[in-house]
């Protein structure tokens, strides 16, 4: 346990694919506002051809999200883009201020945004992918995997629509944090290992007391072992899931292999299309991602007909 996080500040996923200078028309967009300030994603039209696909690229590293690191990623995208995707760009609240659960509120509340404007875009509604490496792999897969729950009767219109995928290709995700690169190895209740590589934020799980209007956090252990579930994909797999690709290297210390694999295996069990692309030599990131990154564009060819 004491091995796996003495790594697990790397998360923070470095893009070294061999991509081409690649120049981009972009938007910054305003998708929702969340305690005064604005959230906040980056559109990049197709490059040819437009095909009326979307991929939602979760821009994330430690549970932080940032410009300067979408800038780092955009380069990445141009598979897409010269496939014809739209790709959007997602930023969102990060830690310390915000936890894992409340990250997924706002990846949510995007793809509604999304899809609430897909005329605008010019996409179609249901032929949305979804996309992130690490911290924002396990974002992707939580949103990717819940249940098509909306509320019919929002004030706001956005808030009605679905936040639903129609496919997803993940690097090296965390996805059992109860069970992180061996069985019984709960991350969020090594709390000094969590604060010392900084991301302890990410599971800093509060609830609000309405007589003082304040956060108090979540002490209770079986109240926080639900949340960790509810913050590790691998407890949100059903059959009606869309399907999944994941790219993971065989000597990651950082997000451990078996953390792909078990995923893979209950998807098998769930019968969800799932595929594993195993990288032999591969860290957390390497050389020449930009192999795998094709191939992730294939995924979604293939299951965002």
């Amino acid at each position: 346990m004491k091995f796996l996080f003495s790594n697990f500040l790397v998360v923070f996923f470095f893009n070294v694919s061999a991509q081409d200078t690649v120049s981009f028309f972009q938007r910054e967009v305003i998708y929702g506002r969340k305690d005064g300030m604005a959230l906040t994603m980056m559109v990049l039209p197709p490059t040819n051809k437009a095909n009326g696909k979307a991929i939602v690229h979760v821009v994330s590293g430690n549970w932080v999200s940032s410009y300067e690191m979408m800038e780092r990623y955009k380069p990445g995208n141009a598979v897409y883009t010269k496939r014809g995707y739209t790709v959007f760009m997602v930023m969102h609240g990060s830690q310390p201020k915000y936890n894992i659960v409340d990250e997924v509120a706002d990846i949510k509340r995007a793809i509604r945004f999304i899809r609430y404007n897909a005329g605008t875009y010019k996409i179609d509604t249901a032929r949305i992918g979804i996309t992130g490496s690490s911290s924002g792999g396990n974002l992707s897969l939580l949103v990717a995997l819940a249940n098509d729950e909306r509320n019919a009767k929002a004030k706001d219109p956005v808030n009605r629509q679905s936040a639903k995928v129609q496919a997803a290709a993940i690097f090296f995700p965390p996805t059992d944090m109860l069970n992180y690169g061996f069985m019984g190895a709960n991350m969020a209740s090594a709390k000094s290992a969590l604060e010392k590589f900084r991301v302890a934020g990410a599971f800093d799980f509060t609830k609000l007391v309405d007589s003082t209007f304040t956060y108090q956090a979540v002490t209770d252990s079986l109240a926080r072992i639900q949340l960790i579930k509810q913050v590790s994909p691998i407890y949100e797999v059903s059959p009606d899931d869309p399907p999944v690709l994941l790219v993971h290297g065989d000597t990651d210390f950082v997000v451990p292999l078996q953390q792909s694999q078990s995923m893979i295996k209950k998807l098998e069990e769930a019968k969800v299309p799932n595929r594993l692309i195993l990288k032999k030599g591969g860290m957390h990131g390497w050389r020449d991602m930009d192999v795998e990154q094709k191939e992730m564009a294939d995924w979604f060819d293939k299951y965002l007909k």
